[in-house]
């Protein structure tokens, strides 16, 4: 596989590379990211590469990261899949400066776009879910952007699935403009995401974009349990960056824990054997996943960002992936547990044997 060949995004006729670039390292502005000659060295690397879909947000680097991306894709932006986000405050005590509702999208769109030096956004997301603003209003405003132009596609981020389906019927139902990707948290440390987000994805036409594939880095053995009980001991919090790192991040959310370097421990092994980098399998295992998600990969260096598309060309065979698999199983829960049990199967079939589609 290689950035060139390309997929198609959700049920869009949109072609976009299999390994989307992040750019929430750009920028130095929460104290960890990259500075702008060695994020310009990533754009070049991943765009001269083939690469055409990156990835930023309204708030990334305190709007850094976009102001950059705008600057390094003068000259070549129409062949570039740019995507940005929306939801979050850059405003601190201003109420209306953040959230999923129309007065927030319009005004967090617009700057989007002076920042980036562009008259349009290839695909806006809504970063999280608030909670608080209702869905009519969320799809009706991504709709008037569609139709005004100053977006061609609609993709969601951080929702529960049962809002998510809400949102796609609603636009079906209504005849507007559909959601065409879904960005989850989604890595060998994370796949409680299989349990809704991804078959409802899957069923729905929404392309998965998989944010911190490599858990912040604790999958490519960059942290150890010291590293975890010195963070313990500092009581690390939960800002953007800064008071800690990006350790520190990691730690306060919930990334770097005893289970995920377990994992990471599992992730090493196959890598010795297999002769690749650990940050190279876990991503070889998600780029292998059903419905092929597509990975965010966001480095500090030219280095690292080289590494990681290496994992393209990574096949790993149905032992290794078997390995991973039982490495970072989760349970599915009720009712999925339930309906895959014997009774219940014998139940319903009668003990008959039917394929799904």
């Amino acid at each position: 596989m290689q950035l060139t060949d390309y997929r198609l995004l959700g049920r869009s006729g949109l072609r976009v590379s299999p390994m989307s670039l992040g750019t929430m390292t750009f920028g130095q502005d929460w104290g960890w990211g990259a500075d702008e000659a060695a994020a310009r060295r990533q754009f070049d690397l991943y765009v001269d590469a083939g690469g055409n879909f990156i990835d930023t947000a309204n708030i990334y680097t305190n709007g850094s990261s976009e102001t950059l991306l705008g600057k390094f894709s003068a000259g070549r932006r129409e062949r570039l899949v740019i995507a940005s986000k929306y939801s979050l405050n850059p405003f601190p005590g201003d109420p209306n400066g953040g959230g999923n509702h129309r007065k927030n999208l319009i005004q967090s769109v617009e700057a989007s776009l002076k920042r980036l030096g562009t008259d349009y956004l290839d695909l806006l997301y809504l970063h999280i879910w608030d909670g608080t603003t209702p869905i009519e209003e969320v799809m009706r405003g991504f709709d008037d952007l569609v139709r005004a132009g100053k977006i061609v596609y609609a993709g969601i981020s951080d929702t529960p699935a049962w809002q998510v389906a809400r949102m796609q019927t609603l636009a079906e139902l209504r005849g507007w403009a559909p959601l065409v990707a879904l960005q989850i948290e989604y890595s060998l440390a994370q796949r409680t995401v299989e349990r809704e987000l991804v078959p409802m994805a899957d069923a729905l036409g929404l392309s998965v974009l998989a944010w911190s594939p490599l858990a912040m880095g604790v999958l490519t053995g960059k942290y150890r349990r010291a590293d975890l009980e010195q963070l313990r001991a500092q009581g690390a919090g939960n800002s953007p960056g800064g008071d800690g790192g990006r350790g520190a991040v990691a730690y306060s959310h919930d990334m770097l824990d005893e289970r995920s370097l377990g994992i990471g421990e599992q992730v090493a092994e196959v890598a010795t054997e297999a002769g690749h980098s650990p940050a190279q399998v876990a991503l070889a295992w998600l780029l292998q996943r059903p419905g092929a998600p597509i990975p965010i990969v966001g480095a500090r260096t030219p280095e690292q960002l080289q590494d990681n598309l290496g994992a393209l060309a990574v096949k790993l065979d149905p032992a290794q992936l078997q390995r991973l698999d039982a490495a970072s199983a989760v349970a599915l829960g009720f009712p999925h547990d339930f309906m895959r049990s014997p009774i219940p199967q014998q139940l319903v079939f009668g003990g008959t044997v039917v394929h799904p589609r």
